[in-house]
């Protein structure tokens, strides 16, 4: 019993056991990244002062303890929002620099931030992880489990005001083992020691020992694969969890690139509306001359004079609107939100793809993890009508023991087992079905939960049909509208320059709306490469061809020209 004692104990500590199983399972998906590692818990995060408290401590001022800092009438409002974008990193200060400690951030290094900090990530990581320590704890139920109890017992008997005071010490020392198809064994020392307190007829301590080994097993209901139940759903479990955290990973690349590709998009916004108001400013100051020399009426120097506060106006808001987008992203990639940063412009450029709608639909039939869950899912359901069938079966069950004691004539057993008073039994319990009504119900509403659950894997199947072709044709569209505005905003150009040459002739009102149509112009382009961008990697995650690596980074492609190559260590 010692020796199964040790075999019994498992030496690998709980979190080398789960880091193993979490690779098991991302290997058995095939996903290049690394798995999510394990992070060391801290007793301060569950350790905190107060939780027991039925009167937990409000922070909530009366009024009179408040106060309000009204700001003056005449502040200048523009140059705080400008402090304000400054201070952001939105502007820069005279010399052209950013603000000290500034953080630079490229696409790639938030992705890599993200990996590293980013909530979202880490929550996916840990419904893995937990996947993973519920199969742990289903595999020990199912592994030899070793028991000990020990319970002493206090006894006294009065004969004619003399008590015989007794202590009565049991320990059970027992291993037990489901067995795969139903039914349990287990084997058991029995050690039964009793010691009299006051002196009594015969011997004062008394002990024996035994060895007993028993078991049960089905033949009916219960038995088969339906006894392992738990264990088979816990592993198919991981197994979904696994391509659920994998999926997880590419989601979460194209939603960080697509913020990031929104956050240039505004910036460029921004400069498209400074240049408008530099030339706006430069139109009005033309208009005045022209005014001041008599040749335009005097109305036209307002217009134009009215157009540079409304683009400083759009300016402003464009800004403030660039600054929340920041904030908000620095949260998404787990940054401070006080943390000044500057955006590169490299991004993830990638080629369009070259593919027919039905062969894109075909790929992402057959890589959709996602799918590919919901189709594993029908044989859970599968599975669970044939578990509801068996309860319908009678009781059958077989059951025996045996029980090896020590020699019974002995005070002192000790360890001197005597086979010749072996004890055994065996026996079949038969229970007829009489009553199963609820079990036939449990086993017909499971046929019905498999039949919904195959339409609406049939529908998922088409909705992710449909989804790719959308993806792949979004593609098209959006090179097809970058080309278009493109050409549009060269023909503003030339629209623009032609009206400012003949200045003196042409009126204010013509030349405004040849500087907004250029403003729409570049905004529209700046827009549809945006898109571009945007449709490439869409195309790329629903038709699950994306890849990343352990990093955080897209994986380049065979054929993917003009993808960005990986770091000598991702490689």
């Amino acid at each position: 019993m010692v020796l199964l004692a040790g075999c019994a104990s498992d030496p690998i500590s709980v979190d080398d056991q789960v880091r193993g199983l979490i690779n098991e399972g991302s290997q058995r998906v095939g996903s290049p990244g690394a798995a999510p590692p394990l992070r060391e818990p801290r007793r301060a995060e569950w350790e905190v002062k107060g939780t027991t408290s039925t009167q937990p401590a409000s922070t909530n001022p009366l009024a009179q303890d408040l106060r309000f800092d009204s700001a003056a009438a005449n502040r200048d409002v523009a140059e705080r929002l400008r402090q304000y974008a400054t201070d952001e990193g939105v502007v820069r200060d005279g010399s052209g620099n950013a603000p000290a400690g500034a953080l630079s951030l490229s696409l790639q290094e938030a992705l890599k931030q993200s990996q590293r900090t980013g909530r979202e990530l880490l929550s996916a990581q840990e419904q893995y992880i937990s996947a993973a320590i519920s199969l742990l704890i289903e595999r020990h139920l199912w592994g030899p489990r070793l028991f000990n109890d020990t319970s002493f017992g206090f006894s006294g008997q009065g004969d004619n005001a003399r008590f015989a005071n007794a202590v009565n010490v049991v320990n059970n020392l027992r291993l037990t083992k489901r067995l795969p198809y139903g039914g349990s064994v287990e084997a058991a020392w029995v050690f039964n020691a009793t010691e009299q307190l006051r002196e009594v007829a015969g011997a004062r301590y008394t002990q024996s020992s035994s060895l007993v080994l028993g078991g049960n097993l089905p033949l009916l209901r219960g038995a088969g694969n339906v006894a392992r139940e738990d264990l088979i759903q816990a592993e198919r479990n991981l197994v979904y969890e696994a391509r659920t955290f994998e999926r997880f990973r590419r989601q979460y690349l194209v939603s960080i690139a697509v913020d990031y590709f929104e956050l240039l998009n505004t910036q460029a916004s921004i400069s498209n509306q400074e240049r408008q108001l530099e030339a706006l400013k430069k139109n009005a100051a033309t208009r005045a001359a022209l005014v001041e020399a008599g040749r335009v009426e005097a109305f036209e120097k307002g217009i134009a004079d009215n157009e540079v506060l409304t683009a400083q106006a759009g300016l402003a808001g464009l800004r403030e609107q660039f600054i929340l987008q920041l904030e908000r992203y620095k949260i998404r990639v787990g940054l401070p939100v006080d943390q000044v940063l500057t955006l590169s412009p490299d991004v993830i450029d990638l080629p369009e793809p070259e593919i027919r709608l039905e062969q894109a639909a075909q790929l992402a039939l057959d890589y959709r993890l996602d799918l590919q869950n919901e189709r594993d899912r029908l044989d859970d359901l599968r599975r669970g009508v044939e578990n509801a069938r068996n309860d319908e079966l009678p009781d059958l069950n077989v059951n025996a023991s045996a029980t090896l004691p020590t020699n019974p004539g002995l005070e002192r057993g000790g360890l001197n087992f005597d086979p010749d008073n072996v004890r055994y039994s065996a026996g079949v319990t038969l229970g007829l079905p009489l009553d199963r009504e609820q079990e036939r119900l449990r086993s017909r509403q499971a046929v019905i939960n498999l039949q919904r659950a195959i339409r609406d894997y049939t529908q998922q199947r088409d909705n992710v049909a449909v989804s790719v072709r959308s993806a792949l044709r979004n593609v098209e569209l959006a090179r097809f509208q970058l080309t278009l505005a493109e050409q549009q905003v060269e023909i503003n150009k030339r629209r623009l320059f032609g009206q400012q040459l003949k200045a003196g002739t042409v009126d204010t009102q013509t030349i405004l709306d040849s500087q907004n149509a250029l403003l729409n112009a570049e905004n529209q382009r700046d827009r549809a490469r945006t898109n571009l961008r945007t449709a490439v990697l869409n195309y790329l995650l629903e038709s699950d061809q994306l890849r990343v690596n352990a990093e955080g980074q897209l994986q380049r492609l065979p054929g993917m020209v003009g993808a960005p190559e990986l770091p000598p260590s991702a490689q």
